[in-house]
Formats: structure tokens, sequence, C-alpha cells
């Protein structure tokens, strides 16, 4: 008799949690602002309640399809194929905010970027696994760089530089970390991972240096007071609110931070109105729940059945996780700042759309996932 198959209950929960809790941080955060910018204290929550509407039905529709139906390269080309041509047609967007990194499609904006996040994994998983079939770990090692690596790496390379030319740096980052996560796991050896690091070194130097405002922020990075109202005042903010949040916080709806002094701080900085807000229980509980998603997203990996799934299953976890830390760090003060969304948690649509859709495949894995 088959065995029953069930969702991971946890994995599920955590990620309806993040949503909502999500939802009220973007009300309490963007309310004032929305009634001062377009007249309606609410358009930013219902803006995101659409998305999340869309999202879970996504997310419930790929949890009830099994997942080796994602290994079908009619499947894999069409959307690695469809993510790179919306990558490069937005170059011939008209520009938001100094970027190409939007396509509009009447009243609704998509990132592609974001969306790359998944083609990258489905596509990583899909070309290491036929590599790896019939195969052991030392044999993939030693394949050769044209037959093996090359292969694997140039289009998420592709992808990377379409988004590094929009500009984005802190998702090409993000994706450069999962897609060595992936690759990794699947058998590359640390010396390749080691080449890797050392030629992207001189690369990021350059990135840096000829681009003046990430030069600013570098150099704000190490030292907030040197430009308090210029580079360095998103920062110095960000600190201000996390500190006064104390360890149970001011209040729901009671930031100060949120009102016209911290930059963006419904989206790439909301754990900053949480940390001020909910205070140190409220953060922590944030990065609870975001480690309970990890440790079920790695049990549906090393319990999946076969490498394409438990491939898959750790590139959308990492993508999660990745995401989440780079993050909290730049919230923190730990790294530079740059433009990432918390995953599930910060206003933005596209954002939230490519994680609920990877985590609805991720539920499908670990429905059929053995004892890890």
């Amino acid at each position: 008799m088959p065995r029953r198959l069930e969702g991971d209950r946890w994995l599920f929960g955590v990620t309806l949690a993040l949503c909502l809790f999500g939802a009220v941080m973007i009300l309490s955060a963007s309310a004032v602002t929305a009634e001062q910018l377009y007249g309606h204290s609410y358009l930013f929550l219902v803006r995101q309640a659409a998305w999340l509407l869309i999202g879970l039905f996504g997310m419930f529709v790929l949890m009830r399809t099994d997942y080796h139906k994602l290994r079908e390269p009619a499947v894999v080309y069409p959307v690695l194929c469809g993510v790179l041509l919306m990558l490069v047609g937005a170059f011939f967007v008209d520009k938001s905010h100094a970027t190409h990194r939007w396509i509009r499609f009447g009243p609704v904006g998509i990132q592609p970027s974001e969306l790359a996040k998944l083609a990258v994994i489905l596509y990583l998983a899909w070309f290491l696994d036929q590599k790896r079939r019939g195969k052991t770990r030392m044999e993939f090692c030693r394949e050769d760089f044209l037959h093996t690596i090359l292969p694997a790496i140039a289009p998420v390379l592709v992808c990377i530089g379409l988004i590094l030319a929009q500009p984005d740096l802190g998702t090409s980052v993000d994706i450069l970390l999962f897609a060595t996560a992936i690759l990794f796991v699947a058998g590359l050896s640390w010396k390749w991972i080691a080449a890797g690091a050392a030629a992207a070194v001189p690369l990021f130097y350059l990135l840096i240096s000829l681009a003046s405002y990430r030069m600013a922020r570098l150099l704000a990075f190490w030292d907030p007071s040197s430009d308090p109202q210029g580079a360095g005042f998103q920062l110095r903010q960000s600190l201000i609110a996390v500190g006064s949040g104390g360890l149970t916080g001011v209040g729901l709806m009671e930031s100060k931070q949120k009102l016209f002094y911290l930059p963006e701080a419904h989206t790439d900085f909301i754990y900053a109105v949480i940390c001020e807000e909910l205070g140190f229980i409220g953060a922590a509980i944030v990065i609870a729940l975001f480690v309970i998603y990890g440790k079920r997203g790695m049990r549906a990996a090393f319990g999946a059945p076969d490498a394409f799934g438990r491939l898959l299953a750790l590139g959308i976890t990492a993508m999660v996780l990745c995401q989440a830390l780079i993050n909290f760090a730049v919230v923190l003060g730990m790294v530079p700042t740059k433009g990432i969304p918390l995953p599930f948690v910060s206003y933005g649509g596209s954002s939230l759309l490519v994680m609920l859709l990877g985590t609805g495949v991720l539920l499908n894995i670990s429905q059929q996932a053995r004892e890890a």
C-alpha cells in the first residue's frame, strides 16, 4: 500500500506566520507614509495582500504538483530563457529609481531579478542531476572544466551579469551565494570554490570603486558618522531604531524612526522597525522563525528521494536563508547598506511571490521525503 503523502506542517505554518506577521508590520511601517504621499493609509497593505493571495495560490498549486515534472527540459529551458529575456527586456523599459530593474504589465510591476533566483536554482538542480546520474561524488569532482563546471555556471553568470548591469549588486551576491551552495553539495571541490572567490575579489573591487555611491556606502559602513546626512544616514537611522527598542520595544505602531527618518522603512529596513516596536524579543522571534524554516527545508533536502529533489530543496532553502541573513546584516550594520528585502516580511510583490512559489516546491519535496 503506497505511503500517504503529507506536507510539512511546520514549514507551512512558519511560512504563513512570516507572511501574516509581515503584513502587520508593513501596515505599521507604511501607514503614515502612505497617507502623506497617496492619501490612503492602507495602500501598501492592500497591494501586499493582493500579492500574498496570488503567491499563496501559486504555492498551493506547486505544493500539489509532483516536483519531478520540473525536471523536464520542456520546463527548464523555457523558464531559464524566459527569465533571461525579461532581464534583457528590462533595459528597454524606462528607468525606475535610476535603475532598469522593473518590467511593467499595466499597473503590475515585476522584478525579473527575483524570478531569476528560481530559474537559477531549477537549472542547476536539473543540470547537476543529469551529470551525477550513474556517477559517484568523486567521479563528478574530477569532471573537467569545459564539460561540467562551465556549462553549469555559464547561465548563472549571464543572469548575474545582467543583474549587475541594472545595477543591482545585492541580488547578484545573493544568487552567487546560494548557487555556490548548490554546486558544493553537488560535488564541486573547495579548490574550484576558492579559485572562483579569488577571481571575484578584484571584480567586486572594481564594481565598488567605479561607482561613487557604492564607495560612499562602503566608507559610511566603516564610519557612519563620517557622512551622517548622506551615505551614512540610512544606517545611522537604522541603528537608532534597533537601539531604541530595548528588550520589549516601544509598542506596535509606536515607532518614531518610521516617521520619515528611516528610508525604506516598510521594505528593506522593516526589520529595524520590528526591533524598535517589538524589541529584542520580537527580533529574536523573527530569527527563530527563519531558523525553523531552514531546519525544515534542510530536512526536506536530505530526505529527498533523488538528487534533483535534494538540490532543488537545498537551493530554495539557501535562497531564503541567504537573503534573510543579508537583510539582518545590513539592518544591524554588519555589512554595507544594500537593498535586500526580508523574505516574506518586507513589502514587495515580486520577492513575496518568488518566496512563496519556492516554498510550494519545497513543500512538495517534503511530502515525498524520507526520514532524514
